[in-house]
């Protein structure tokens, strides 16, 4: 009876959402038509050497008409057996963004959490986790910095909801089961660009920032450099964050041959951030919740990290039905923290312990692929016909150090000395090898129109080979190898009942690397730390309906995915244990209901249970960190009668989550309304824009995320009211 309730209300929603009034003159349809057409064949500022370049944007600008899905290439919407979101760099600009976490939870089936015990991001997509490890940059994993990316590098951020075991091939720290993160880099644009920008923000954060790209020899050949520092505070008490990032993007345009290559430095400093709470073992019961502006982090904390990246990628036309393309990556990673997390051991008083952690991580990886696209017919049925291979790389050089306990309380925190090292593993000053991983795959898809294209039909195989060897934390010795073959398949529809309505579904099968087990888990050594799991396969079933009238789209997915569950036992030994299954709805809607007033949102309903424990304590319990639902809604209205001056409003809503396996700390929901103002104008003939905003308008402390890290419950509590304030010049 309660799913019977929700599925009403999805459809409500859905229908009052489609039915507003879109009703265009016979003139504005065509002229909406021409510029679909024109779309298709101008060649804009490509992000991966593709002779068709971007898909325009969306109505509203804040979302592209549809993105890359992966192996099969850029896809419209409509035409996309899959949902993927593809968010614009002005909706970016606009956000004020400074990480794509700052980006991605505007998406209504995105939530974004910390790493374990440290300050990476983490998403839950569709309630699965997936690591910044596995963000793909241009359709390679691996390549961008591990604690948190910048957005300004971004062109596009996309989204792919579902698993992209098929169309990315295996992530490589285990995620891309509820979903796959891709970004695409900037390109240069076929008129010159010089966009310089300033801001401020609460705590004296501070930025500048410039954006300049050229194209040469008949626009053929185009650069875009991009360079930001930004330093301060932040809204937190005692924080200090500071960031420097530098990119170039270069590309050549020929007859049949284009490339393109990026090179990007990221360095990123953090010092006394306030950490995640861990809640003890014992512990029955959810504190209060402490003042978000609270600080409970050690002075001596820190958490340093430096990136260098690159990639190439060319593409060929032999003829006009067959391109072969080719593309490569190297990272090299630099990470130094000191760290101390709050376990807190009393739910009444607040009081808990804080332990010195150390650690020192080299990472490198190399990764590519080579792929040829064909265009033929048989009969009646046009294929598009892919085949692919890549290779993916990586090094890890790690090492670690802990101090003993030191007493604090999550209301009143107490600062310690630095406290002395009692355990350690391996060198921090050069740390060694612990973990390499190859992936390996092979992999080949149909992507078949018939009957004038109403009906698409999707094959695919994809065979991947999965390589991981882990080495002891001092003296590098071999402790375990691990190889691994599977072969998933992958089948998707497209139906076009009109020209606005389709209906889609999808089977896919992913195969991901196992999670690696944690140094610590509360505040104990674990047994067998940096020890990687067996692969598992990970099953999607997914169908739904798509809409698009030219001036507002969405969609409504129903979908089922399951995953092996890993803890860490009761003799500190991490383990496989389990499974998840996940069953949701998502609604999805994004355009431009009047000529001034842009619409982005959507809600997403999860049903995510603990399955086959063997425990009974947590069997049939919902999956911690999980809500039963979670919903954005978006508003930007361009003010008529005033040119160039827009007003927009954010709600992100978050509903209640467990803390633990058994469900016996229940953590409550949560609503963040942010609002924002830009005036544009032109100023000595110069486009001038000042955008204003203001995150947690209401000033809610909440607990933000619970867990980010499997079957862990840690908390992470909300930002403060924040004031941003920024002044951009374009010419």
């Amino acid at each position: 009876m309660q799913g019977a309730v929700r599925l009403s209300v999805g459809r409500l929603v859905v229908m009052s959402v489609f039915a507003v009034p879109t009703v265009a003159t016979a003139q504005e349809q065509a002229e909406s038509i021409a510029t679909k057409q024109l779309s298709t064949i101008t060649v804009n500022a490509s992000a991966d050497a593709s002779k068709d370049g971007l898909l325009p944007e969306y109505a509203g600008g804040q979302v592209a008409s549809g993105g890359r899905v992966g192996i099969l290439g850029s896809l419209s919407n409509m035409d996309s057996p899959f949902s993927v979101n593809s968010y614009t760099s002005r909706y970016i600009e606009e956000l004020q963004a400074t990480t794509v976490a700052d980006v991605v939870r505007h998406d209504p089936s995105v939530r974004t959490a910390r790493g374990f015990g440290n300050f990476q991001e983490s998403f839950f997509i569709r309630g699965f986790l997936t690591a910044s490890d596995d963000i793909a940059y241009n359709g390679l994993f691996g390549l961008l910095p591990r604690q948190s990316t910048a957005a300004e590098l971004a062109e596009r951020i996309e989204v792919l909801h579902g698993a992209g075991g098929f169309l990315y091939g295996a992530a490589p720290s285990g995620g891309g089961i509820g979903g796959t993160i891709n970004v695409l880099p900037k390109r240069a644009s076929d008129e010159p660009l010089t966009h310089v920008g300033v801001g401020y923000g609460t705590g004296a954060q501070r930025y500048i920032k410039a954006d300049i790209s050229r194209r040469f020899a008949d626009n053929a050949a185009g650069v875009r450099v991009n360079a930001v520092r930004r330093t301060g505070g932040t809204a937190v008490d005692g924080e200090h964050a500071s960031l420097d990032l530098y990119t170039v993007g270069m590309d050549w345009r020929g007859e049949r041959l284009r490339l393109s290559a990026d090179v990007g430095y990221q360095e990123h400093k953090l010092r006394e951030i306030r950490p995640n709470v861990t809640l003890h073992a014992g512990l029955t019961a959810l504190p209060d919740m402490p003042s978000n502006k609270r600080n409970f982090a050690q002075p001596w904390t820190y958490s340093n990290e430096k990136t260098i990246f690159g990639t190439v990628r060319g593409e060929y036309d032999l003829n006009d039905a067959i391109t072969l393309w080719a593309a490569y990556g190297m990272k090299h990673g630099k990470e130094d923290n000191q760290l101390a997390g709050l376990t807190v051991t009393n739910a009444t008083t607040g009081d808990g312990t804080m332990s010195r952690f150390d650690n020192s991580r080299r990472d490198d990886v190399k990764t590519g692929e080579l792929g040829v696209r064909a265009s033929f017919e048989t009969g009646p049925v046009l294929h598009e016909l892919v085949a692919a291979a890549s290779i993916y790389d990586h090094k890890e050089k790690n090492a670690w150090a802990m101090g003993s306990a030191l007493n604090s309380n999550l209301y009143n925190p107490v600062d310690h000395a630095l406290p002395p090292i009692a355990f350690t593993g391996g060198d921090l000053g050069s740390p060694g090898l612990v973990g390499r991983t190859k992936l390996t795959s092979y992999t080949i898809g149909d992507l078949m129109y018939m009957w004038d294209d109403r009906l698409e039909v999707m094959l695919g195989l994809r065979h991947q080979v999965m390589e991981s060897r882990s080495y002891a934390y001092g003296t590098a010795d071999l402790q375990r190898k691990d190889k691994q073959r599977h072969t998933s398949p992958a089948v998707g529809v497209v139906f076009k009942l009109t020209d606005e309505w389709a209906l889609y579904g999808n089977y896919t099968e992913s195969l991901a690397q196992g999670a690696i087990a944690p140094n610590t888990y509360d505040n104990r050594p674990v047994a067998n730390a940096g020890h990687r799991l067996s692969a598992f396969v990970a099953k999607q079933k997914e169908v739904g309906v798509k809409y698009d009238n030219g001036s507002l789209g969405g969609g409504l997915t129903f979908f089922t995915t399951t995953k092996p569950r890993s803890l860490v036992n009761s003799d500190m030994y991490f383990e496989e244990s389990g499974k998840d299954r996940h069953n949701g709805v998502e609604l999805s809607f994004y355009g431009q209901l009047s000529d001034s007033l842009r619409l982005l949102g959507g809600v997403t309903m999860l049903d995510a249970k603990q399955k086959q424990t063997g425990d009974a304590n947590s069997d049939g319990k919902r999956v911690i960190g999980v809500p039963r639902w979670q919903g954005n809604l978006g508003l930007t209205w361009d003010v008529p009668r005033v040119e160039g001056f827009s007003l927009d409003t954010q709600l992100l809503a978050t509903g209640a989550r467990y803390a633990n396996a058994s469900n016996s700390i229940n953590v409550p929901g949560w609503i963040r309304w942010d609002v924002g103002a830009s005036y544009t104008r032109k100023v000595s003939g110069v486009p001038v824009t000042v955008r204003a905003s203001v995150e947690n308008v209401a000033n809610k402390s909440y607990w933000s995320s619970v867990g980010g890290y499997p079957n862990n419950g840690y908390l992470v509590l909300s930002q403060p009211r924040t004031f941003m304030l920024s002044v951009s010049a374009e010419f």
